[in-house]
Order: C-alpha cells, then sequence, then structure tokens
C-alpha cells in the first residue's frame, strides 16, 4: 500500500511539473485537484457495477458515492438550531 502511494505521488508530482505547479498548490488547483480523487475513487465501484450488469440507480448513487464525496452531509435543525441526529429522529417515530 505503501509502495502504491507513493508512485500515485510521484504520478501527481510529474503531472504538475507538466503543467508547472509548484507544490504546495495554490489552494484552488489543491482542492480541485482533490475533488478529482474523489471523484476517481467513485469511478471504481461504478464501472464495476456497470460491467456486471447490475443497475445503477439513484439510491444506490446516494447510498455509495454522495457519503464518500460530499462526507455527511447535515441533517435536519431543531428550532434550537442544533442537527437531529438520525438515530434521534427515528427512536422518535
Amino acid at each position: 500500500m505503501y509502495l502504491l502511494s507513493l508512485g500515485a505521488g510521484l504520478l501527481v508530482g510529474v503531472i504538475y511539473s507538466l503543467l508547472n505547479v509548484r507544490s504546495p498548490a495554490p489552494p484552488v488547483i489543491a482542492l480541485v485537484g482533490l475533488l478529482g480523487i474523489l471523484i476517481g475513487e467513485q469511478s471504481v465501484p461504478l464501472l464495476k457495477r456497470i460491467f456486471a450488469g447490475e443497475p445503477i440507480n439513484v439510491s444506490w448513487f446516494n447510498r455509495q458515492c454522495m457519503p464518500h464525496v460530499f462526507g455527511h452531509l447535515p441533517g435536519a435543525q431543531t428550532t434550537t438550531g442544533k442537527a437531529i441526529d438520525e438515530t434521534a429522529r427515528d427512536e422518535r417515530a
């Protein structure tokens, strides 16, 4: 795993050099690169599912891809402005 990580870092370093971007990259370039990494990570399970002939639907995408790209999004707010915990919301129902 460490060698693969080093290899990926070397590849990014070569790409940065070809684009004349010096490391550490300017904030916007670095953030766009991180977004590309997140999207690239999710393309592998998506392609595996397509090649396996399994359906791609919105619920699968929301369950498998969205949390990895956007993290845990904030939930509903109470009247005090505090987020309601998902488990607490389920217990109240």
